[in-house]
């Protein structure tokens, strides 16, 4: 290379700058060119380097020592083999040996030692001119170092994508599959080049795709969407139950979707053996209570048998009081059994929850007894609640006692009143809440508490915290029976030494407090009857000899069917009938059968239900009609006089 008619090496530049190292001396008119070029060199953030053949450095500029460390009078005392990795020095040696032209502007990248030993990645751009090779490097470490973690990444999603054990899916925004991971060759049998293409929802069968087209809208608006369960087939065509989960990014929609068959078929299992082990509980606990009233019965009826044998009248009343006690005991327990299983007649009606609560005031204070103290925080303007204002009464006693059994040593009571508005569910799946507006009855105390396990049992027919003899275990399942055949909620919160609140979610009714009747005097056997004929429908011969027994002594005249069809046939004929009482279940017509029938001729006819609990075919959507009434076994035969004779003596 020729300058100003001198050769390069034939330079001698002042030891005052980098170029001159490299340059020579300067001549007339250059210098102001000279020094640019040595604000270039110095400046420049590119490492850059002069070399003599055989690799001896003859200069190097100040971004060579910020990077590599070594000063420009250290590199110069090296060659250029001195800075490289040692493991690859024999690759490259040739690269920095090569002074010929035709190597011109040729690239390496290669791995640089530090003064500190430490490893820089730098790519070289090599011109080999006048005898010289100049290098012009740029460290890349951090992007060799980014661009092998992205690398990693993507392996490491590879090797996820590969072996997930889940299905995996991309797809466009209508649900056409784009991609999809091995998974769905060994869980669903389905080939990836098989099922690109296919609509996820295609492989939905008929009755889910209500909620995978839910789903699959709430994508469209941008919203992720999470365990959404739906049937699919396989290609074997066989059902399987998917978990998916979905969001959306851009155009695309990203899918995983988990086979929970085997899992929702063992938790099927598990309910099973969990309603097997509360059915056995549930049939221990009956055949241990009845069986103590049983005795009671049939020990009592079986002395005044014999003392009436003997002649022997004085002081049978004793006994017969006995056997009507254990009697009653006995109703009392299969009532709290259908509470539990939400069979019992409820007569629902608004209720205005304060004045109920105010009303039971004198009667808690005195459950709860001195050392419990009582206070009442009820809300104003309380909305009205539907219920059966007797069970309700009934379920916060029952509260009351526990929670005084709760603080043996004396504490505190609180029951609270407020309107609430739920959105969503109280706690576990299983109990799914509407939502709406709710009167919330809450009863706390200062006992005890409980803890996680005894609450997730409080609700098991027979189970009892308290000592043997001292609780049946079935106050909270006849509360728990009572709020949801109320299409309400109940939500317990309670830890150790904390005390425990129970609270009562009662729909909200819409419209004025009903006017509550009072209670009618019992008519006793000897109630005047007003004159008629009775019908009885009754497949159980005791039942109905007993209510035949009964109409007859008030005076009126009764026909007899043991099953539906035989009563309709009375109900067709051009008999005069004032009054059906007809039980439920009955074989071949139900109850509320035989009156819908009937009505069809007699529209005016009354109809009374007797029923042991409370199916589905009297409580119907339109529940009972006018001139309807319904009376739960067992009742009293007073009862059924005062009933008969204030339906048949009513105006139609």
């Amino acid at each position: 290379m020729q300058t100003c008619g001198r050769r390069v090496s034939e330079w001698n530049m002042p030891p005052d700058g980098a170029l001159n190292h490299a340059f020579g001396q300067d001549v007339p008119g250059q210098r102001d060119a000279m020094r640019a070029l040595q604000r270039i060199w110095d400046l420049s953030p590119v490492l850059k380097f002069v070399l003599r053949p055989g690799g001896k450095v003859v200069t190097v500029n100040p971004a060579w020592t910020k990077a590599l460390g070594w000063s420009e009078q250290e590199s110069r005392a090296r060659r250029m083999a001195d800075f490289i990795a040692a493991d690859e020095r024999g690759a490259v040696r040739a690269a920095f040996n090569d002074f010929t032209p035709t190597s011109r502007r040729a690239e390496l990248t290669v791995t640089m030692l530090t003064k500190r030993e430490e490893r820089r990645q730098v790519a070289w751009t090599r011109v080999a001119e006048g005898g010289l090779l100049y290098g012009f490097g740029r460290d890349v470490t951090a992007e060799h170092a980014a661009a092998a973690a992205a690398a990693a990444a993507s392996a490491e999603r590879e090797r996820v994508w590969g072996s997930a054990n889940d299905l995996l899916a991309i797809a466009e925004i209508d649900g056409r599959l784009r991609s999809v991971n091995p998974a769905w060759r060994r869980l669903l049998g389905y080939e990836g080049d098989v099922i690109v293409g296919t609509r996820l929802m295609d492989l939905v069968i008929p009755e889910d795709c209500q909620a995978a087209e839910r789903a699959m809208c709430e994508l469209a608006r941008g919203r992720a969407v999470r365990d959404v369960e739906c049937r699919m087939t396989d290609q074997q065509g066989r059902i399987c139950l998917i978990s998916w989960s979905a969001d959306r990014a851009e155009n695309s929609v990203y899918f995983v979707g988990r086979d929970v068959s085997a899992q929702r078929e063992a938790e099927e299992q598990l309910r099973q053996a969990q309603k097997m082990e509360a059915v056995g509980q549930l049939t221990g606990g009956i055949a241990h209570d009845f069986n103590n009233l049983l005795q009671g019965i049939t020990g009592s009826l079986e002395l005044i048998d014999k003392r009436m044998q003997r002649g022997e009248t004085q002081g049978l009343d004793r006994f017969i009081a006995m056997a009507m006690d254990a009697a009653n005991r006995a109703a009392a327990l299969t009532h709290r059994l259908l509470a539990f299983s939400r069979r019992q007649p409820l007569d629902s009606k608004p209720v205005a929850a304060n004045p109920l609560v105010l009303s039971m005031e004198l009667l808690l204070c005195r459950t709860l007894g001195e050392r419990v103290e009582l206070r009442l925080a009820l809300q104003d303007g309380l909305w009205l609640a539907l219920c059966d204002p007797n069970q309700l009464e009934n379920a916060l006693l029952n509260l009351a006692i526990n929670a005084r059994d709760a603080m043996p040593a004396g504490g505190q009571l609180t029951i609270s009143t407020a309107n609430v508005e739920l959105e969503g569910t109280l706690g576990p799946k299983q109990n799914l809440v509407a939502p709406g507006p709710y009167v919330c009855i809450s009863v706390s105390d200062t006992g005890v508490g409980m803890d996680a396990a005894t609450i997730a049992k409080v609700f098991e027919p027979f189970f009892t915290t308290k000592p043997l003899g001292q609780g049946t275990g079935l106050g909270l399942s006849m509360i728990y029976g009572f709020i949801r055949q109320s299409n309400g909620h109940v939500r317990i919160e309670s830890e150790p030494g904390q005390g425990t609140v129970v609270r009562l979610y009662l729909p909200r009714h819409d419209g004025e407090a009903a006017m509550v009747a009072p209670h009618a005097e019992a008519a006793g056997m000897q109630a005047a009857a007003s004159g008629g004929t009775v019908l009885v429908v009754e497949d159980e011969p005791v039942v109905r000899r007993l209510v035949v027994t009964v109409l007859k002594g008030l005076g009126y005249a009764t026909l007899e069917a043991e099953d539906g069809p035989g009563g309709l046939a009375i109900l067709q004929s051009r008999q005069q009938i004032d009054l059906l009482i007809t039980d439920i279940g009955l074989p071949g017509l139900n109850g509320r059968q035989i009156a819908d029938a009937a009505r069809l001729r007699r529209p005016e006819l009354r109809v009374l239900f007797l029923t042991g609990y409370a199916e589905s075919a009297v409580i119907s959507d339109v529940g009972l009609m006018p001139g309807m009434e319904i009376m739960a076994k067992p009742f009293t035969m007073d009862a059924l006089a005062a009933k008969v004779c204030g339906m048949v003596g009513a105006k139609p």
